[in-house]
């Protein structure tokens, strides 16, 4: 099977890393082709802190992949998370040469790549520049401006920025891994694509993404994204916790967490009690399941507090904000039991566990259905659409191209010969501007 017709997704999180291979069937479902995961050794809190690590890791997740579905693997999507995202409202306009020709693809781009050359604090780049509302001539509200008339296009965007250094490091990973770095994307983003339904991101509706370290939320409201943050805690304090609390190795907390674990003390009853071997010849330790939880419910609180904040700073207790799909828990940590309880309790919303099955292929196997696989999934969809995108272009060039050849047999050749490699640079630049700026960053990297 050649590259273009499947595409892949690399989830590099805290707990693990995840390749997905896929490809769109003809029902417009993601067809999952291979998986492959490794432990995360060199990362820490969403941010890679170890190179060597990383990169040993990723191997070793790409190799599983690649037996599994017996494909190469060359391009991939990655997700970025960490401390270090943060997002910001901006407003910007553009003025047409000509108000009698209809607003196309082009000028909305214009406006998009003008955004990204705004000024940041030293030592951060822009991500994403997602366009929120747009304004034609002053008329305010519209979702989609392509095919009106119009002579200044102004709009309202959501930008997500990170650190340089972060996002270097993850490419320099990528690269050292032996792969093509396709598209950057923020993991809470990805996730959202992978769980949430259009009905909820029109009512509105905020995506808590608990990973192994951190925390991440996307609030969406009238199908367009609203709020994104990373809150820089996620499932491996929990683990942290009830390994100090209970003086046990970090291996044995984890499966206490994963197997006994709740969010909610008041369930276990106080003779519950369950026993760990001791080390090396010493006596098994007993520890109480009310005890276990009462760790694990200090911690959860602290968590959806502070993602509760962050859903207030949106402003979701004003009309025009709420969100009416209540709130989506999904990644590895939303699996604690009793945890869709305690955060309706803490925030007064809807709560349901988001599984990302939504948008794969009937025969997908189950474990990819699971919540720890939504961002892995989501940046999977995101690579498939990045291909169609590519194909969709491709084919514009070739139509262009012909075009360019049909009007050379009628005129000058010399003039057109200059015009035809301008149509595909132009077409090509577009698309490819991320790319071209991380491959920038990377070998200034070297």
């Amino acid at each position: 099977m050649e590259q273009t017709k499947y595409s892949v997704g690399l989830d590099i999180g805290t707990t693990k890393i995840v390749a997905i291979i896929g490809k769109q069937n003809e029902y417009g479902k993601i067809e999952i082709l291979g998986i492959g995961k490794a432990k995360s050794l060199g990362v820490h809190r969403g941010v890679v802190n170890n190179i060597t690590q990383t990169i040993k890791s990723i191997q070793q997740a790409v190799e599983e992949a690649e037996a599994n579905s017996g494909l190469k693997i060359g391009s991939v999507v990655v997700g970025i998370a960490g401390q270090h995202i943060r997002s910001l409202q901006h407003s910007d306009y553009i003025t047409r040469k000509d108000s009698e020709e209809v607003i196309n693809e082009d000028d909305v781009d214009i406006l998009c790549n003008q955004v990204h050359k705004l000024i940041m604090l030293p030592g951060e780049e822009i991500i994403h520049v997602l366009p929120q509302e747009y304004k034609v001539d002053g008329q305010a509200e519209i979702r989609e401006p392509i095919g009106m008339y119009g002579g200044r296009l102004e709009a309202n965007f959501h930008v997500v920025v990170g650190q340089v250094v972060s996002i270097k490091n993850v490419g320099r990973c990528i690269k050292s891994a032996g792969l093509d770095l396709g598209n950057i994307t923020l993991e809470p983003l990805a996730s959202s694509d992978a769980v949430l339904s259009q009905e909820e991101k029109e009512a509105g509706v905020a995506l808590i993404d608990i990973g192994g370290g951190t925390t991440d939320l996307a609030i969406f409201k009238d199908g367009i994204i609203r709020h994104t943050a990373v809150i820089p805690f996620g499932g491996g304090v929990i683990t942290e916790d009830i390994k100090e609390g209970c003086s046990i190795i970090e291996k044995q907390a984890e499966l206490l967490k994963t197997r006994f674990g709740s969010a909610w003390p008041g369930e276990n009853k106080d003779n519950e009690i369950v026993s760990i071997p001791g080390l090396r010849g010493r006596e098994p330790k007993e520890i109480s399941l009310k005890n276990l939880s009462k760790i694990i419910h200090a911690r959860v609180v602290e968590i959806v507090e502070q993602v509760y904040v962050e859903i207030k700073n949106y402003g979701h207790e004003e009309q025009k904000k709420k969100l009416i799909a209540g709130i989506v828990l999904t990644g590895g940590g939303s699996q604690l039991k009793h945890l869709k309880q305690l955060v309706e309790y803490i925030t007064g919303m809807d709560t349901r566990i988001g599984y990302p099955n939504e948008h794969l292929a009937g025969d997908s196997d189950e474990e990819v259905a699971s919540p720890l696989y939504a961002t892995a999934v989501g940046l999977l969809m995101n690579a498939v659409k990045n291909q169609e995108k590519k194909k969709i272009i491709q084919q514009e060039i070739e139509q262009e191209l012909e075009e360019a050849e049909e009007e050379l047999v009628y005129a000058d050749t010399e003039t057109e010969a200059v015009t035809r490699p301008n149509i595909h640079k132009e077409r090509k630049s577009v698309f490819d501007k991320w790319s071209e700026k991380l491959k920038e960053f990377l070998d200034n990297a070297e």
